[in-house]
C-alpha cells in the first residue's frame, strides 16, 4: 500500500475523499436545491417561523461555511488521487521496462537459434558435399574394379 506524503492512509482522510466525491452527485444537489428552495419559502412566507429574512444573510454564511470546508475537502482527495495515480503510473513504467527487457531477452535468443540453425544447415551441406564427393569416388573405384575383374 502506498504512502501518501501529504495525508497517509488515514481515516480522515477515506472520509474526506467520500464526502468529496458526494459533493458532485445529483443527489448533493438535488438535496441542497430543495433546501434552499425550502428555506426561502419558509423565510419569505412563513411570517412566525422568519429566523432568516431577506436577504437570507443566515443561508448565505450556511454556504459560505460550506465551501470553506468542502473546498480544502475536494483539494485533499485530489492530493491524494495524485498520489495514487503517479504510483499506479511508476508501476506501470517498471512493468514496461520489464517487458521491454524480456522482448530483448527473446530477440537475443532468437538470434542466437537461428544462427546455430544456420550454422547447423551449413553443416548439413558441407557434409551432404562431402557424401556426394564420396559416392561419386566409390562409383569410380566400383565402375574400376569392374572393368580389372573383366577383362581378366
Amino acid at each position: 500500500m502506498p504512502q501518501f506524503s501529504a495525508f497517509g492512509e488515514d481515516a480522515f482522510g477515506r472520509r474526506a475523499e467520500a464526502a468529496a466525491r458526494f459533493f458532485g452527485t445529483p443527489q448533493y444537489i438535488l438535496g441542497q436545491t430543495l433546501i434552499v428552495v425550502l428555506w426561502i419559502a419558509v423565510n419569505a412566507v412563513a411570517v412566525g417561523m422568519r429566523w432568516d429574512p431577506y436577504p437570507f444573510i443566515l443561508l448565505n454564511l450556511a454556504f459560505s461555511t460550506q465551501a470553506a470546508y468542502a473546498a480544502p475537502l475536494i483539494l485533499l482527495a485530489q492530493t491524494r488521487q495524485v498520489e495514487r495515480d503517479k504510483d499506479a503510473l511508476d508501476k506501470l513504467e517498471a512493468h514496461r521496462e520489464e517487458v521491454s527487457k524480456s522482448m530483448e531477452r527473446r530477440e537475443a535468443d532468437l538470434k542466437r537459434e537461428t544462427d546455430e540453425l544456420k550454422a547447423l544447415l551449413q553443416s548439413n551441406t558441407d557434409l551432404t558435399q562431402q557424401d556426394k564427393e564420396l559416392t561419386e569416388k566409390v562409383e569410380a573405384l566400383t565402375r574400376e574394379i569392374h572393368a580389372r575383374l573383366t577383362s581378366t
